[in-house]
This record gives C-alpha cells, sequence and structure tokens, in this order.
C-alpha cells in the first residue's frame, strides 16, 4: 500500500492466496535492528471491527479496548522495512513489532509483548505447527522457578484452553534447526502488555491479532527474531 492512509480494506486482508512460511521469537534487544518509517496517518474507525467481540470462537472473545493502546500497536498494513523476502515473519524486538512480509514492499505489521531479559530468544527458525486455543504447559524449568504453577505442569496434563489460558486462542511454535525452542507466537488475554516486555520469553499477542496472522501462516513458515549480536550483524 502506497498511500497515506491505510484503508479499511488493506487491514482487513484476507489470507486467501498467501502461501508463506515465517517464524518470530522473543527477546529484549540488545539495540534498536529495524528502522522503523514514520508512521501513516490511520483511520481508527475501522478498529471498533477489528478488535471487536469475536463470538465465532469455541471460547467467545470479549472486545478489546483499542482506545486504550498506542495505535502505533494496531495492526496496519506498512512499507516492509525488514528486507526479508515475502512470507516471512520477523519480530523486531526493539520496537515490539511483528511483521509479516508480502509483495509489492509491503508487510503486516502487530504489536506484540516480549520477554524480560534473561527469559530471551533470538535467531531464525521456523512454524513447526500451529493449534487453536492450546492447552499451556509450563516448561520444567519455569515450574522449578514458580512452583504453584505445578498442577500445570507437563506431568499434570497442563492448563485447558480457554480465556485464561496464557497462550490465548491461537499458538504457533517455533522450532530450529527440528529442535523445540520452547518459544511460541500466541495470543494472550492480558491486552495492556502488548508494546511492552513483561513474559517470560514468548512473543504474545492480542487474541484478535493473533487469529488474524494464524489465518495468513502456514506450517513451516520462516521466522526470524532479531535481538542478538550474532543476527543483528546478518542485517
Amino acid at each position: 500500500m502506497t498511500g497515506e492512509r491505510v484503508t479499511r480494506r488493506s487491514f482487513l486482508l484476507g489470507s486467501a492466496g498467501l502461501a508463506t512460511t515465517v517464524l518470530a521469537g522473543c527477546t529484549t534487544p540488545v539495540r534498536e535492528r529495524v528502522a522503523v518509517r514514520p508512521e501513516p496517518v490511520v483511520d481508527t474507525s475501522i478498529y471498533a471491527a477489528m478488535y471487536g467481540p469475536k463470538d465465532d470462537e469455541q471460547f467467545p472473545l470479549p472486545a478489546i479496548p483499542y482506545q486504550k493502546i498506542d495505535p502505533r500497536f494496531y495492526r496496519q498494513m506498512v512499507p516492509n522495512p525488514t528486507g526479508e523476502r515475502p512470507g516471512v515473519i520477523v519480530v523486531d524486538t526493539a520496537n515490539h513489532f511483528l511483521y509479516l512480509t508480502y509483495e509489492d514492499g509491503q508487510a503486516m505489521r502487530y504489536g506484540v509483548g516480549l520477554g524480560r531479559a534473561g527469559f530471551e530468544w533470538a535467531g531464525r527458525g521456523v512454524i513447526q505447527y500451529k493449534r487453536q486455543w492450546p492447552r499451556w504447559t509450563p516448561p520444567d524449568e519455569m515450574v522449578a522457578r514458580q512452583p504453584e504453577l505445578e498442577p500445570y505442569s507437563i506431568r499434570n496434563g497442563g492448563m485447558e484452553p480457554g480465556l485464561k489460558n496464557p497462550l490465548g486462542a491461537r499458538a504457533m511454535y517455533i522450532f530450529k534447526d527440528n529442535e523445540d525452542t520452547l518459544y511460541r507466537i500466541h495470543g494472550s488475554p492480558e491486552w495492556w502488555t502488548i508494546g511492552k516486555s513483561v513474559s517470560s520469553g514468548c512473543v504474545r499477542m492480542i487474541n484478535q491479532d493473533v487469529v488474524d496472522l494464524f489465518n495468513r501462516v502456514q506450517n513451516g513458515t520462516p521466522i526470524v527474531v532479531l535481538g542478538s549480536a550474532d543476527v543483528a550483524a546478518a542485517y
């Protein structure tokens, strides 16, 4: 999209015809990795529908009070600043953005929440598989740090899906070299954490946004999470 205004059609662009593969991770950056261009002028009236209730879900999603979120973190089509080919997910940890790259120099951009320092992952991988309304099974290391999570441990079968599940409405599982990184792109009921580094490592999204991204990508989608010196050296 090349105009100064973002149209409703561009924001609500469906996933048909997009055979992409992409991946993303989570980390608090050492320094800015992606040069962010000036923000486009956005007609915010479309967000009432974009972030409104979704009653067609297994667990109906409530509306998001998007007016309380910085508008730069709203889902929007923007010029692609990443340098990646179409069909790649790029997580810009410095600016708390996730990009899904398209043809014609465009990218769908989402605001994300990221991991605190000490719970980080960065690099290149793939979306190995994705799940609707997943169970949450915190890794044993997390349970050891937070014993109150024992009822949801792997040995106890994890937490049932639902509106209070930390993985939200959708999850995309990040693998590197056929190994599970234990990091995910996932929804979150905690919309107020978007644009912040507060989680234990994973890339969290507004539930309405993670449903949108889920519908646009396929298993095997490449993902790049920017954050380490090694990854920065590649750009």
